[in-house]
């Protein structure tokens, strides 16, 4: 079979991450960022983390720091030249440190999968121009219990989300010598459950690096980005709820190595500006790591 052209290709995987249960806010994210290229087949296992810090602007006394991790199995497919799918399955730990003590919840979270096609893929010269766009759904399969009569606040720390969600992707790369520029842009639909609904979410990217080839068969290839997210405010009985809903603009670096079939890759986020949860909600750092086989 032959190979995806890229040695960064921008895949996307759903990793919400809840904060603040004192505001009643989501700020969940996508991690939309560099992949290692794979033949037909790849499989491989992922680890991420997010940490928030939140005050109450009208009482300082309620506050709530948060650290969500995310280890996650993953997969995908090329059935020929045109169509690609993706699959995802996340398991999740929250932990919440607030004015009301520790909450830990941990579980399976909601698996997702993705499929695109590809309307180019071309070479001039030596540059080459890829561009996929397609789809996915993310399925309920992690576990919802949160109180009917204080959904508000209990929905913001679960396995999962209750509710079958919907993707629509798209994802352009160019590519010239060694040097290239990834971009991507997602929209999410979100269901609702028990009448509560989490704001859907808009986010796009763009990641641009260098492949460095080494005298023995690794390439290294390191990476700086950027990833903007917006987040609507989420909805109670069709009603918005207040202090729900913000942005992010986040800059990243991180490094891919790839050493035959093998894929290792790091990378680590920094917000630049945002404002969640009429700025009552603040990001830290985030970061992920993956290991990867191509098959």
């Amino acid at each position: 079979m032959k190979k995806i052209f890229l040695s960064l290709v921008l895949i996307i995987s759903i990793q919400t991450a809840f904060a603040c249960d004192i505001c009643g806010c989501s700020s969940g994210s996508y991690f939309i960022g560099p992949f290692p290229q794979f033949h037909k087949h790849f499989v491989g296992i992922r680890y991420s983390f997010r940490k928030f810090s939140s005050t109450m602007a009208s009482d300082e006394a309620q506050f709530s720091k948060d650290f969500y991790q995310t280890t996650e199995l993953m997969a995908g497919w090329n059935m020929g030249r045109k169509w690609q799918l993706l699959a995802f399955l996340p398991y999740n730990i929250n932990k919440q440190n607030s004015d009301d003590g520790t909450k830990i919840n941990t579980g399976l979270g909601d698996a997702t999968l993705i499929i695109n096609y590809s309307l180019l893929n071309k070479t001039i010269g030596s540059t080459s121009h890829q561009l996929w766009m397609g789809g996915g759904i993310k399925l309920p399969t992690g576990k919802f219990s949160a109180d009917p009569d204080e959904i508000v606040t209990t929905a913001n720390n679960q396995a999962g989300t209750g509710s079958y969600d919907f993707l629509l992707n798209a994802m352009y790369a160019v590519k010239w010598n060694n040097w290239g520029i990834n971009t991507s842009a997602t929209y999410k639909i979100n269901g609702s459950k028990d009448d509560y609904q989490l704001g859907n979410r808009f986010s796009a990217s763009a990641f641009a690096y260098r492949s460095i080839p080494s005298h023995g068969k690794a390439t290294f290839n390191p990476n700086v980005g950027l990833l903007y997210d917006h987040l609507n405010a989420n909805q109670l009985n069709h009603e918005k709820v207040e202090d729900t809903g913000g942005h992010t603009l986040s800059a990243a670096a991180g490094l891919e190595v790839n050493f035959n079939r093998i894929a290792v890759g790091f990378n680590a986020q920094l917000p630049l500006q945002e404002n969640l949860s009429n700025n009552q909600t603040s990001t830290t750092i985030r970061g992920m790591a993956h290991l990867s086989l191509m098959l």
